[in-house]
């Protein structure tokens, strides 16, 4: 399929707001990786593609996990905002073709993030949170970081995704803990 192909499904998919957010992603994980000399291609589908799986209920999506036969965490089935991102990446190859494991890998943890990130992981991550449709306090402060520090800037947006959580009281995924602990130990020289 080419992009176009993949735009309207989405389009149709996700309904005109969250087709909106998507673009954003696209565009802005595109300008990312053109900075840090990523798949510029890739980045945008895999940006265009990232909330595929917020075009099912929670409902669905918990169904449609267990038919997949997909081990999921607790943490990530009991928290809406988690489940859309690995079964909208199991649901891909299935129901759009999408087979390629960087774009997929993009898709299953641009929620939560994992130590260990590839650039595109990283990059789709980080698009989320500062596409041109998100307002929120510190919102342009992250996007100037994306601009100069790939890893700083995703530093300081698991540090405020993590805030976040915990003022809302939901549950706080431990591979969210585990990725700001990896990108720690990258800043300060010592692996991730």
């Amino acid at each position: 399929m080419d992009l176009r192909t993949y735009q309207r499904h989405i389009k149709n998919h996700l309904g005109a707001e969250l087709y909106q957010h998507s673009l954003g992603v696209a565009e802005t994980a595109a300008a990312l990786a053109v900075r840090y000399r990523g798949d510029k291609r890739r980045a945008y589908l895999a940006g265009l593609l990232h909330d595929y799986g917020k075009g099912y209920s929670r409902s669905a999506l918990g169904q449609k996990a267990g038919e997949m036969g997909l081990c999921l965490d607790r943490v990530s089935l009991r928290e809406k905002g988690l489940l859309h991102a690995p079964v909208g990446a199991a649901l891909l190859p299935l129901e759009l073709g999408v087979t390629d494991p960087a774009v997929l890998g993009a898709v299953a943890c641009h929620t939560t993030g994992r130590p260990g990130m590839s650039l595109l992981e990283k990059i789709v991550y980080l698009a989320d949170l500062i596409e041109p449709g998100r307002d929120f306090e510190g919102v342009e402060q992250l996007r100037e970081m994306a601009s100069t520090d790939l890893d700083r800037a995703l530093l300081a947006a698991v540090d405020g995704t993590i805030q976040r959580v915990i003022q809302r009281g939901l549950l706080l995924h431990p591979r969210s803990v585990l990725f700001r602990n990896s990108l720690l130990g990258i800043l300060r020289g010592n692996g991730g």
